[in-house]
């Protein structure tokens, strides 16, 4: 039996410019597997970069904000799921979706933490090693509140359910741990993959509209850079990324080896010619989709513990882990120049992949929640009350200032 499912994207996916666009393909790809017809709604403008999903016989369907059009085209949608891409489109759209389409499942997609995220940016400005004391900041509220709007969560973070359950105290059943979904690496693949000495130099790859991102290449420009080089004069740094303003392309200095080389069509090329990924964030949340690159690739990494987080669970990681930049340095030259520990922590990134991400670990047990989910719906709700207070309360003054602003625009 065919279902449906319309998707209210934040962005286009751009699997070759973020790790958030691979996800969102993969999640498209399970729920085709499943069945479902699919459409892709979104209010923002197509990039150059976003992936063709007619391809994949996705229509692609554009919305507008503040207007009443959205309530047309949902309805004759008519779809089982609504999935939102982020809290976001869940604001935007949620109060709508729940208006004219009451009986679908309202699912969110939350990506990665936006207030985690932002708490610990507040903390490195205050130059404070604990973000707890931020957590309560005003994106973690709204974050929070479209949670407890929605009827599940998808979180892609094993820390950040720990996260939610224990500190925000939201309850298990509205979250639902799913991480990236990929394919297990065979053998045979391991074995065609460049070795240690056809590899050189350095990598750390990223999407430059991503705050972190910039941020952990300044810190490797003036803190991390400095010490390998002094120590590898020979070795470069290859910085790759999506989106790279002037003040990105201001940094690359030839003469130091720091090269920012922008854009890349294919970060497996890229990720295979190198031999060490560097991942030093400074702040963030969600898996680091460069580390999830550089393992699937046999590039082991150097990163900090934000960077590592949520990806390794019990396992070994693929390199070294450090938040002190003297360790850091260190070791990213001990993996660099130790061929014998560079092979064993490329195997460790082969068995994170295959027992951690690998899609069929997933896939079955997720389908089961929505099955089960959509046959006690009106159950779950009724147990949600914080869910249904927020609705109400959210819904109207949401509701009545979207209606001015829509008023407003016709005038």
């Amino acid at each position: 039996m065919t279902k449906k499912l319309v998707i209210i994207g934040c962005v286009w996916p751009e699997p070759k410019s973020s790790a958030a666009g691979s996800r969102m393909l993969q999640i498209m790809n399970l729920f085709q597997t499943e069945n479902y017809n699919i459409t892709f709604a979104t209010a923002t403008a197509k990039t150059n970069n976003a992936f063709d999903l007619s391809s994949l016989n996705i229509p692609e369907v554009a919305i507008k904000l503040n207007d009443s059009s959205f309530d047309d085209f949902i309805k004759s949608e008519n779809p089982d799921i609504v999935m939102f891409d982020r809290f976001l489109t869940e604001e935007q759209f949620g109060w709508r979706v729940a208006e004219n389409c009451p009986n679908a499942l309202r699912l969110l997609d939350t990506e990665d933490l936006h207030g985690l995220r932002k708490a610990r940016e507040l903390a490195l400005k205050e130059n404070e090693t604990n973000a707890k004391k931020y957590l309560a900041n005003d994106t973690s509220i709204r974050e929070i509140a479209s949670i407890y709007r929605c009827d599940l969560s998808l979180i892609i973070s094993e820390a950040e359910m720990k996260l939610l359950e224990n500190y925000f105290k939201v309850n298990t059943n509205l979250l639902h741990y799913l991480p990236f979904l990929l394919e297990p690496i065979s053998e045979e693949a391991f074995k065609t993959l460049p070795d240690f000495n056809s590899r050189l130099n350095f990598i750390t790859i990223g999407n430059f509209f991503h705050k972190p991102n910039y941020q952990s290449v300044v810190y490797l420009k003036e803190v991390i850079w400095p010490g390998i080089r002094k120590q590898l004069p020979k070795a470069e740094l290859h910085i790759y990324g999506a989106y790279a303003s002037q003040k990105v392309t201001q940094l690359h200095k030839e003469a130091e080896g720091f090269l920012v080389k922008g854009f890349t069509e294919s970060v497996h090329d890229v990720m295979q010619k190198s031999r060490i990924c560097l991942a030093p964030l400074q702040f963030g949340a969600g898996l680091k989709g460069k580390l999830i690159d550089a393992m699937q690739n046999g590039t082991p990494a150097v990163m900090t513990s934000i960077a590592a987080e949520g990806l390794f669970g019990d396992l070994e990681s693929n390199g070294f882990i450090s938040d002190s930049p003297e360790t850091f340095i260190k070791k990213a030259i001990e993996l660099y120049t130790d061929e014998s520990t560079w092979k064993t922590k490329q195997a460790n990134g082969f068995k994170i992949i295959n027992e951690r991400f690998n899609k069929t670990h997933f896939q079955t047990k997720f389908i089961l929640k929505l099955t089960t989910l959509k046959k006690e719906l009106q159950t779950h709700r009724q147990d949600n009350f914080i869910g249904q207070m927020l609705q109400h309360q959210s819904l109207q003054s949401t509701k009545y200032m979207s209606k001015w602003i829509e008023d407003k625009n016709k005038k």
